[in-house]
């Protein structure tokens, strides 16, 4: 039977933790992190993914970032609520839990933690600490950035609507 973590390892030599608000509605915040396929899309430091689904534990996804090739296995996906992956990529076993929680209509704080071991990471902690928290800080600024983008697109489109709408237009 595989175990699927659901924590970051608090023992590992380096942790990261973080988060950030996002003034999206919570489904829009989730359906872009979650749609892993398309995260080269939006997320700058992602170059290339190979996922086919679905989401759901046990479901591996290789990727291509900061140079590393790596194979993540999803480990637990709560819907709307938070999403675990990790794996080893050349000698760091990394376990990465993503939380969302709606704390106020269309305004969602994200907090993200991973958790790195393995010789490379013991060989130089500070430096890959250093590492992780800048990827860890671009990568929630691009989802901020483009989920905050969608739900202005969509609240344009809306206000267009409704507009045509009180005009006859529609």
């Amino acid at each position: 039977m595989t175990t699927h973590p659901t924590a970051v390892d608090s023992e590992a030599p380096v942790v990261v933790r973080l988060e950030t608000t996002i003034h999206a509605p919570l489904g829009t915040v989730w359906d872009l992190h979650t749609d892993i396929a398309a995260w080269a899309g939006w997320n700058t430091d992602v170059d290339r993914v190979e996922y086919a689904g679905p989401l759901a534990p046990g479901t591996a996804f290789r990727w291509l970032t900061h140079g590393l090739d790596i194979t993540s296995t999803v480990h637990q996906v709560v819907p709307g609520e938070r999403i675990v992956w990790g794996g080893p990529a050349h000698g760091i076993d990394g376990i990465h839990v993503w939380t969302f929680r709606e704390t106020a209509p269309g305004i969602v704080t994200v907090r993200t933690e991973e958790s790195w071991s393995g010789a490379p990471v013991e060989a130089r902690h500070a430096e890959m600490e250093q590492a992780l928290r800048q990827s860890l800080e671009a990568w929630l600024t691009a989802l901020k950035t483009t989920a905050e983008a969608e739900a202005a697109a969509e609240a344009t489109a809306v206000a267009n609507a409704a507009a045509r709408a009180a005009a006859g237009r529609d």
